[in-house]
């Protein structure tokens, strides 16, 4: 049974609120080294902590995106792609925020702010552009956060087989989430947008780094 226009905002104020300030609890276990890790020197731990932050950061973003596109679409189809993608992202949510913690670190003190940029662009997205350019914006945005991760892994310190085996896990869901998102009929989004988000990620990422 469909939900009711209150109930559907509930439901979305109620996943905001969960996201940022909830304790999130995995689906699937958490990935696991094939290797135990080796001991990190400070300024070692304090690097990892740092960038699985910013791994943890992204996957705010992606929770609210997502939610903001699923809000506004119309097609039944497309709402429960970009559910099961929200699932996932929900695993990484925990994952990241175990690792940060594990190391000594915190999550981001500006996630409600990430959040809320980040749904409004998926409202903007689903109303304007429709659902092609939604899952266009999903393509773009798990394309670049593939990148972003691939750096994370040449800068991880090669004994933290913890951290990059969670950042492995989720290199792989990523790509896969962008190669459903295609297949399901994404736009490609106008090169003026592309750098647009690739410069407001580079601002989310440099900053989401220290705080």
């Amino acid at each position: 049974m469909p939900l009711s226009a209150v109930d559907t905002l509930i439901s979305t104020a109620d996943n905001a609120l969960r996201t940022v300030f909830g304790v999130h609890r995995a689906g699937r276990p958490r990935p696991q080294p094939a290797v135990q890790p080796g001991p990190l020197s400070e300024d070692e731990r304090r690097l990892a902590a740092a960038l699985m932050r910013v791994n943890h950061v992204g996957e705010v973003c992606a929770q609210a995106l997502y939610t903001g596109q699923a809000l506004v679409t119309r097609d039944p189809a497309l709402k429960a792609h970009l559910e099961e993608a929200a699932r996932e992202e929900t695993d990484h949510l925990a994952w990241t925020a175990d690792r940060v913690h594990d190391l000594g670190g915190r999550t981001s003190l500006l996630n409600p702010l990430w959040y809320a940029g980040s749904f409004a662009i998926g409202v903007v997205a689903g109303r304007v552009g429709g659902d092609p350019v939604s899952l266009g914006f999903v393509v773009e945005t798990e394309r670049q956060v593939e990148q972003h991760l691939q750096g994370h892994l040449e800068r991880l310190p090669a004994q933290d087989t913890a951290s990059r085996a969670i950042v492995e896990q989720m290199k792989q869901d990523e790509a896969r989430h962008a190669d459903r998102a295609q297949a399901a009929g994404a736009v490609t989004l106008p090169v003026p947008v592309r750098w647009a988000m690739r410069a407001a990620a580079k601002v989310m990422t440099t900053t989401a780094h220290y705080i």
